[in-house]
């Protein structure tokens, strides 16, 4: 053999990982040897539900096509709502702005140059009276992504409903309400935990009792995968607050079983095609067995975790972004293969602002397409048994379990939280994700690899003078309300806080006193006192 026909040394392979999970370069049948797979996982719609929920999987019904959106005004959402309906949504999910999620009415000096702009506006029942205007309550689904407020969102959304003539107990949908996520990863709370906490269990204890049909929680791992956590710590975070609430709602006096239904979960459909199918399967199983073996659930509904997914926001670019419809066309393929019963797919220009009319319609596309064209809903769990996606998906599982340990060990989530561990633990992982980027070793097409210009798209423009209007029309509402009764309203709510009441019916009285979220949320701060932003 001459010298040019010598092979050239074989390069040194990559070691590769899945949060922390080495992966080998390739699986067999010794990968599974002393596993009894059957017994272990079950089929579909059996305990632990690894496989599924349900033993039909999609066949029957795909999972709810439901897409996030908001913007503006009221009326510019209740467009955007019908425009989605008539395109074939299946259901409706309410993004809110930024004044909104932190409780503050538009016309707050700290609202300025926020208003309508990540979300819609809604400062009084009057804003959701318009946002649900021809939209039948007894025939929607409606999931609202809110939670320091999330009470009196609520409360005006049932508002509506007997306005409409629908009895609440016909109503659904999901209210967010998941607070401990914030203090995890988000930020976005006012209150100390504890009576933070209290509005969570008050709101879910109303709902078991009144609105028996509706999620009053969605503990939700996106925003803490969005802020720098890996898959694991996605998956053991979101399930130790989940834990937490179920305990806390025992400690209050109601059966585990009364109430274990209405709760539900999201989260984050990253890029790690197979990871994202093991954790969607891992987080089944743990939270069958936690409902069963630790709280002593006897129905079997009570042991199933209901789930919405959303592809990653945070995976998206502004370099090249016609490349994030392939990113999310593939997310959304490993949330339907993970078993998910709803889905919302970000749309292409979601980088740059707020989503077109048509980057919307072409995410909605992408799930119609992915339901009716890829045999994706012929058979539940088609992935069950694979040696690769059954070893990822048990290491997933014992490496959430570990950290779920750990944050039994520090006294639960809310000694957690106070202990700076859940940020350091999201911070650490995040930089390392930072550090391969700029090191190369995780590629990002567009970004640090095939990185040749693109042009832009045209985006959605928010002006001015959405806000002013917003503000124009909240002035005008409190002049023409009744404000001694508005007055009354806050002044019982605030002494009904002193105590140990359910404060929902009483927040919901006075929102149909036409009591503004702002309003609402100040009241009870003057009870329970504000909460510095961690680290400050």
């Amino acid at each position: 053999m001459s010298v040019v026909d010598k092979p050239a040394p074989a390069a040194a392979e990559e070691p590769v990982t899945l949060s922390g999970i080495p992966i080998k370069r390739e699986y067999g049948p010794e990968d599974l040897a002393g596993r009894d797979l059957a017994a272990e996982l079950g089929r579909p719609g059996q305990f632990p539900f690894t496989r599924g929920l349900k033993s039909s999987g999609y066949r029957v019904t795909p999972w709810t096509m439901r897409m996030f959106a908001g913007h503006k005004t009221a009326k510019d959402t209740n467009e955007r709502f019908k425009y989605l309906l008539a395109h074939g949504e299946t259901g409706l999910s309410t993004a809110f702005d930024l004044p909104t999620l932190m409780g503050l009415d538009s016309d707050d000096p700290r609202s300025l140059g926020e208003v309508g702009r990540e979300g819609v506006a809604v400062d009084s029942l009057a804003d959701m009276e318009v946002l649900f205007s021809g939209i039948e309550l007894a025939k929607v689904s409606t999931s609202m992504t809110i939670n320091l407020p999330a009470p009196v969102i609520l409360a005006m959304y049932l508002a509506v409903a007997k306005k409409q003539g629908v009895p609440f107990k016909r109503i659904r949908g999901t209210c967010q309400t998941d607070i401990l996520k914030e203090y995890i990863a988000q930020n976005e709370y006012l209150y100390p935990p504890e009576p933070s906490m209290r509005l969570v269990l008050d709101l879910i204890e109303y709902c078991v009792k009144e609105v028996p049909r509706f999620y009053p929680i969605s503990i939700s791992g996106y925003h803490i995968r969005e802020a720098g956590a890996d898959a694991v710590q996605e998956l053991a975070f979101t399930l130790g607050d989940g834990r937490d609430y179920v305990e806390r709602l025992v400690k209050r006096g109601l059966a585990v079983d009364d109430f274990a239904s209405q709760l539900s979960f999201f989260f984050d459909v990253h890029n790690d095609f197979f990871e994202e199918i093991a954790k969607l399967r891992a987080a089944r199983s743990i939270w069958a067995k936690l409902m069963r073996e630790e709280f002593g659930a006897k129905r079997e509904i009570s042991w199933m975790l209901p789930m919405h997914c959303q592809t990653a926001g945070v995976s998206l670019t502004a370099q090249q972004p016609l490349n994030n419809l392939a990113r999310v066309a593939y997310q959304a393929m490993a949330a339907a293969l993970g078993g998910t019963q709803s889905l919302h797919t970000n749309s292409f220009d979601e980088a740059l602002a707020l989503p077109t009319d048509e980057a919307v319609m072409l995410a909605l596309r992408t799930q119609q397409i992915l339901a009716l064209e890829t045999g994706v809903t012929d058979t539940p769990d088609p992935f069950g048994g694979s040696y690769y996606l059954e070893t990822l998906t048990r290491e997933v599982e014992s490496r959430a379990q570990a950290i779920l340990a750990r944050i039994r060990e520090l006294g639960g989530v809310v000694p957690a939280i106070e202990k700076g561990y859940f940020h350091r633990e999201i911070a650490e992982t995040a930089y390392r994700h930072e550090m391969e980027l700029s090191s190369g070793r995780r590629k990002i097409v567009g970004v640090n690899a095939y990185a040749a210009g693109a042009a832009a798209p045209p985006i959605l423009k928010i002006d001015h003078e959405v806000e002013r209007g917003q503000v124009r029309g909240l002035k005008k509402l409190k002049r023409g309300r009744d404000s001694a009764r508005v007055e009354k309203c806050l002044a019982r709510l605030r002494d009904l806080a002193r105590g140990q009441t359910n404060l929902m019916p009483a927040i919901l009285e006075a929102v149909e006193a036409y009591a503004t979220v702002g309003e609402v949320t100040s009241a009870l701060k003057d009870v329970f006192g504000e909460y510095p932003v961690f680290g400050g």
